[in-house]
């Protein structure tokens, strides 16, 4: 199915060997939202995490609803360093077996907190329903991924790919 022509791929980011983190920079201000289309795989069960700006202050919120195929959990965190985008459905081993859909909206707006909504998926894993905030008013230009909440821990493995698109407004 073709893209709208709304929707503009920015870049995409496959890794040749494993990273800590995965970050877009230099993002432009011409859209009013991103849209990140993201397939990870981490050697341990993490969850994803993002980071917006290199901010690490208490700003992020995320409220999640979780389903593995037996079990339900729904779950909030408050003044985090960092937002969430997963919980069942982190990246598995494989490649392919773990996606999420990642959008920001009015990421370019500076004057509202930033709001970002989550779809992840991972096979014999579970599937995730994410919605976070960011309380700061400020533009968007960079967006970090990390499987290991930005500390010490399992890296996001060789040959995961992220890519970012943006959204216009229809004309």
């Amino acid at each position: 199915m073709p893209l709208p022509s709304t929707m503009t791929p920015i870049a995409t980011t496959t890794l040749n060997s494993a990273a800590a983190t995965i970050t877009f920079s230099s993002i432009p201000s011409t859209y009013t939202d991103l849209v990140f289309i993201i397939q990870l795989a981490s050697t341990s069960s993490n969850t994803l995490f993002y980071r917006f700006n290199g901010n690490t202050g208490t700003n992020y919120s995320t409220t999640r609803l979780s389903g593995s195929g037996t079990s339900a959990l729904s779950d909030r965190s408050l003044n985090s360093t960092f937002g969430s985008l997963t919980n069942y459905a982190y990246p598995t081993t494989t490649i392919g077996n773990t996606m999420a859909i990642f959008t920001v909206m009015n990421y370019s707006n500076s004057t509202t907190n930033k709001t970002s909504l989550a779809r992840s998926d991972a096979a014999g894993a579970g599937t995730d329903a994410v919605v976070n905030l960011w309380r700061q008013t400020s533009v968007i230009n960079e967006v970090s991924f990390s499987t290991n909440g930005f500390g010490a821990g399992t890296p996001i493995s060789a040959n995961s790919t992220i890519t970012l698109y943006g959204i216009k407004a229809a004309p």
